[in-house]
């Protein structure tokens, strides 16, 4: 039975054709998908909200032009769910996968088409270094970048900072450490931070973890950690708590203390950034805090002037790394020319030029996208940071097995952030929780 919270579009004169359950495709990775006789697609996500509507929007115009009906698909479970729907022979014709370990099981499966004859592999060289690669697996291409999250980003309280003399950004960790000691000799606190999310408490201070692991031993150690290629524990992982714990953790380096951080609520964490005077001078998150629900309503009103960012910094001035996430598009068969066209679509420098860009939820992973049609300078400037970058990878604990990476990584966090345990007991309790 297919099970959908769907919102349908046609973007067609006349009815939208029923999806039927397609046989596997000769010549395709098989596992369903509609043959390559219908111009009706289905395309499955996971994002809701206004990034949906602006998506919605962009491929709707997309369609409309290339005589194509597209059936828009939104499910909160969509890893369970695609999982499900394509044992039964019923996937999507295309699906944006919002985390690659999901792809890369089915891709491995082969049940994923390959997207080597389907996207210009040149045209894709404009792809942010290590984008690219999420969608690949054993260096084949199952998936391309559709949009992008960055999460090295820090958010500063713009007048206040100019105000304190604080007008140079860090080139360096080393500087960032230096400008958290000179903040605090002033006796001011230098971050806000705060990891309460109800059930899901913990997982802002694995993005620190995971961050300082990139700036420190770079793409290769950082993706064999989050694999499981060393362990959890290793010693390397070690030194990065003890570092997160030197600017985070010690007295008078955040906002309300360490004790107060495990209970205060990341949506609203960094609030006093925005009191006079500040409570705080960094905020180190994901480029979503810079959109209503997050940072104050008269803050976003007037984001501009208010609202600072540069990037987490790497060990060099020329190392520029970025921690982020995004959504990657794939196909289930390669005799689905619709699928194919939108998939080319969705990778190109055209998608997001017909407003998505504006609505302040979406970002390309191409560098050569022109920033200029994102929201405000803010989402620029978080633009130009992704672009810039030397090497992108996608959030580790959205890779690593659920009982790890929405499981002990976060519980393990808690308690270390709080005074419960050591730094190295909790990477130990972690390992111990790897599945066999």
């Amino acid at each position: 039975m297919r099970i959908r919270s769907t919102l349908t579009t046609t973007a067609t004169l006349g009815a939208a054709a029923v999806l039927t359950a397609g046989c596997l495709s000769e010549g395709g990775g098989g596992g369903g998908g509609s043959g390559n006789t219908s111009n009706t697609i289905e395309v499955m996500y996971a994002f809701a909200g206004e990034q949906e509507a602006g998506f919605q929007a962009e491929v709707e115009a997309w369609a409309a032009e290339n005589d194509v009906t597209v059936e828009f698909s939104q499910t909160g479970n969509f890893n369970q769910l695609i999982n499900t729907r394509v044992q039964g022979n019923d996937a999507p014709d295309v699906a944006l996968f919002p985390q690659p370990g999901i792809m890369t099981d089915l891709a491995g499966e082969g049940l994923l088409a390959d997207l080597t004859d389907v996207v210009d592999q040149a045209d894709l060289d404009a792809m942010i270094p290590g984008a690219l690669e999420t969608g690949q697996v054993d260096g084949t291409q199952y998936a391309v970048p559709m949009s992008i999250n960055v999460k090295s980003i820090v958010f500063y309280p713009k007048g206040a900072a100019e105000a304190a003399g604080l007008t140079e950004p860090p080139a360096t960790l080393e500087d960032l450490q230096a400008l958290t000691e000179g903040i605090a000799a002033t006796g001011t606190t230098p971050w806000c931070f705060g990891i309460e999310s109800e059930a899901a408490t913990g997982w802002p201070a694995t993005d620190w973890v995971e961050n300082l692991m990139l700036i420190n031993y770079g793409s290769e150690t950082y993706n064999e950690w989050v694999n499981h290629e060393i362990p959890f524990n290793d010693p390397q992982v070690v030194d990065v708590l003890e570092q997160m714990e030197g600017l985070l953790l010690e007295e008078g380096r955040t906002n309300g203390g360490r004790q107060s951080i495990a209970s205060s609520n990341f949506n609203t964490a960094a609030n006093p950034m925005f009191d006079e005077p500040p409570g705080c001078y960094m905020y180190r998150q994901g480029n979503f805090v810079a959109t209503p629900g997050n940072f104050p309503d008269d803050v976003i009103a007037d984001i501009d002037n208010q609202v600072g960012v540069f990037p987490m910094p790497g060990l060099t001035a020329e190392d520029k790394p970025v921690l982020g996430g995004g959504d990657l598009a794939g196909i289930f068969s390669q005799e689905n020319e619709s699928a194919q066209k939108l998939v080319q679509f969705l990778s190109s420098a055209e998608f997001g030029t017909n407003g998505y860009a504006e609505n302040g939820t979406w970002f390309s992973a191409r560098t050569d996208f022109d920033t200029s049609l994102y929201a405000n300078e803010v989402m620029k400037s978080i633009g130009d940071i992704a672009y810039s970058s030397t090497e992108f990878v996608f959030d580790g604990s959205d890779q690593m097995p659920g009982e790890v990476g929405s499981g002990s990584f976060w519980r393990e966090m808690t308690a270390y952030i709080s005074g419960g345990t050591d730094a190295k007991t909790a990477l130990d309790n972690i390992e111990a929780s790897w599945p066999q």
